[in-house]
């Protein structure tokens, strides 16, 4: 997993109803997989509250919660 430059795993349970919001946020957003999609509402929540500042211009593959050069390229399967 340091390979791709994402050495942590955090493992969180969801009600159905939470799952399902996830699931329909990750296919509206055409996003590869459900890691992709936490990753970036993970990114979003602390942009709002402020502790990140405003990027621009994601690809799918580009869906992480800190800007970094190592991960661009990187992809969940």
């Amino acid at each position: 997993m340091a390979a791709l430059g994402r050495d942590e795993r955090l493992q969180i349970m969801l009600s159905a109803e939470e799952l399902k919001a996830l699931e329909d946020f990750r296919f509206e957003n055409r996003m590869p997989s459900r890691a992709a999609a936490v990753r970036e509402l993970l990114r979003r929540g602390l942009h709002a509250g402020g502790f990140l500042p405003q990027t621009e211009g994601f690809r799918s593959q580009d869906f992480g919660v800190l800007d970094d050069e190592a991960s661009s390229g990187d992809s969940e399967a």
